[in-house]
């Protein structure tokens, strides 16, 4: 930051008498913690900086002008939720010289920092998911547990369901069934958000580890329990269960990541949409609503093709 030519870092600067004012009320009558008092002193040196570089009157500081701040902020590289901190400091600063009758209006009311843009979501590469799927503990140490593993293991990557659908599935199908699998058919019906039912092809792998896991449920499953799977004590398995145990097989198997259920849905649609490049068709098979939720898999289909593209093109290499 400069001042009259100067460079000035935040830090380095006295507060307005308006800050430090703010501040004590902040300290006293807001019983703010000693860490986060100093965020707000960081944050108001921030601002003064600013309206020193720009030669703006604290008093009188437009909403125009604040929008200018903000976006400086921005190009300056802050991330947005650093940005959406400083204005909340500033904003509460404001609110209170207002209140004091200091300053006739907030020019940061209603200013927002840049939204976040959203992280992509993790998938397994194709021979990861594959090796994972395929994976079969040696000699392991509870067999039924094996074979039911390896079940929900195929139907979370192999049907991409979510967590909360595969837990909820029955043994057989029934009217009060929220879903079920019918090995005669080959597919998995499903109640999914918004209590919206879908069905969904089962490949010929899922089958057989789902056959495989039915033949010797009932040796672990409690008298009268429908749940497809089942834990410990032979009643409903339960999510942390579920997510506890595939982490543990994903390590087991050589994974190169932390394996939980949503992945491996990630790595279904991911996969089904680099092959065939049918978003619709992707869209359906999840239970998408809408076609925009979707779509953020060919972003994940573009780095798949641009890893390629780098690894191959004799032009791309550096």
């Amino acid at each position: 930051m400069t001042a009259a030519g100067v460079s000035v870092e935040p830090e380095a600067l006295a507060l307005p008498a308006d800050f430090e004012d703010y501040l004590r009320h902040a300290r006293v009558q807001q019983r703010l913690s000693p860490r986060t008092l100093t965020l707000y002193t960081d944050g108001l040196a921030r601002l003064q900086a600013l309206l020193l570089d720009g030669a703006l009157e604290l008093r009188t500081l437009s909403l125009a002008q604040a929008r200018r701040l903000a976006a400086q902020l921005h190009r300056e590289g802050l991330a947005p939720k650093s940005i959406a901190l400083l204005l909340s400091i500033w904003r509460s600063a404001y609110r209170w010289l207002g209140r004091q009758g200091r300053v006739a209006v907030n020019p940061f009311d209603g200013l927002r920092a840049p939204k976040a843009p959203k992280p992509l979501p993790k998938a397994l590469g194709v021979d990861d998911a594959v090796q994972l799927a395929s994976h079969v503990e040696a000699a392991p140490a509870d067999a039924l547990a094996e074979l039911q593993d390896r079940a929900v293991v195929e139907l979370l990557y192999g049907a991409g369901l979510r967590a909360a659908e595969l837990i909820g599935l029955d043994a057989q199908a029934s009217t009060s069934a929220a879903g079920w699998v019918d090995l005669q058919a080959g597919e998995v019906h499903v109640l999914g958000k918004g209590g919206k039912r879908r069905s969904t092809p089962l490949g010929r792998a899922a089958a057989q580890a789902v056959q495989a896991w039915l033949e010797v449920r009932d040796q672990r499953a409690a008298p009268g329990e429908v749940a497809l799977f089942v834990g410990a004590r032979g009643h409903r398995l339960a999510a942390s269960v579920m997510r506890q145990r595939l982490a543990a097989r994903a390590v087991a198997a050589g994974s190169p990541a932390h394996v939980h259920p949503h992945m491996l849905r990630h790595s279904f649609a991911s996969h089904l949409l680099q092959s065939s490049g049918d978003l619709r068709a992707v869209q359906e098979l999840l239970g998408h609503a809408h076609i925009t939720t979707t779509q953020v898999y060919t972003q994940l289909d573009h780095q798949h093709l641009a890893r390629i593209y780098d690894a191959a093109h004799p032009r791309a290499k550096k």
